[in-house]
């Protein structure tokens, strides 16, 4: 079954956050190298009141890496209930893909980018698979499906949207028991590849179609076949399968993070 999705973003939004990196770039003396949608939107199911969650990664110029103290390698620019911007620095972020973090990764697999180097964007995607691993994965999404489900999901009447904050990340646990690698962000694609059973797949289609109109407080109630599955899912015995580990070398990572430092010199 196909399942409906969008990621609407206008253009007077997008004009808005390709200004907002300029000033961060302009205020923080650094280059944005890639800026995307991290959120519902990114996920392809949000609401008409979503905010907007740009995720980016940016580097400095050389003598910021040569400095005694440590520096701050996060920029946070929240700045009202519509756009939230908040990104990571190069170094920090090849660190974070070294002990495969999964919010790095989807970043990576966003289908909604506002602007990349494409060299260094192609670079951190070829790097990236072989960094990833499935067991820390697995547990990162089981966490997150636990904690919303405790604090949302136990009310006879719920909030649609955490439903799908449940549903995504157990989806994405059975797409890494299947053996298929990094899940990936957009919930459609990640959907039609783990769900067989017709009823659910029927109710999952009709949450998404309900979220994409309702706003984001909207409350319902509870969905029997949806429900049935998220807690069938949680209380299952956890997989102890041959997980693929992962693979690379820091060395191309450090290889990555001196390549991109001298071009900016260049710059």
């Amino acid at each position: 079954m196909e399942f409906p999705y969008a990621h609407p973003v206008g253009d007077a939004v997008r004009a808005r956050v390709l200004a907002e990196l300029a000033e961060v770039e302009r205020r923080h003396q650094v280059r944005v190298l890639f800026a995307c949608e991290s959120g519902s939107r990114g996920w392809g199911f949000a609401s008409p009141d979503s905010d907007y969650d740009v995720r980016f990664l940016y580097v400095h110029r050389p003598e910021w890496y040569l400095r005694v103290e440590a520096q701050a390698d996060v920029i946070e620019r929240p700045l009202d209930d519509e756009l939230d911007i908040s990104g990571w620095e190069l170094r920090k972020a090849l660190r974070l893909m070294q002990r495969s973090n999964p919010t790095l990764f989807e970043w990576l697999d966003s289908p909604l980018v506002y602007r990349e180097d494409a060299m260094v964007a192609a670079r951190l995607r070829a790097l990236a698979p072989a960094f990833y691993s499935d067991c820390k994965g697995r547990w990162h999404y089981l966490s997150m499906a636990r904690k919303n489900y405790a604090r949302h999901l136990e009310g006879e009447q719920v909030r649609l949207k955490k439903y799908l904050y449940v549903l995504r990340p157990l989806l994405a646990v059975r797409w890494l028991d299947a053996g298929r690698g990094m899940p990936p962000m957009r919930f459609a694609d990640l959907a039609a590849a783990t769900v067989d059973d017709l009823a659910l797949a029927a109710e999952i289609r009709a949450l998404l179609e309900q979220k994409m109109v309702a706003g984001e407080a909207e409350y319902g109630a509870r969905f029997p076949h949806i429900h049935a599955f998220i807690e069938e899912a949680l209380a299952a015995e956890p997989v102890v399968g041959d997980f693929r580990q992962p693979t690379g070398e820091p060395v191309v990572l450090d290889r990555l993070l001196y390549r991109t430092v001298c071009e900016e010199e260049a710059a």
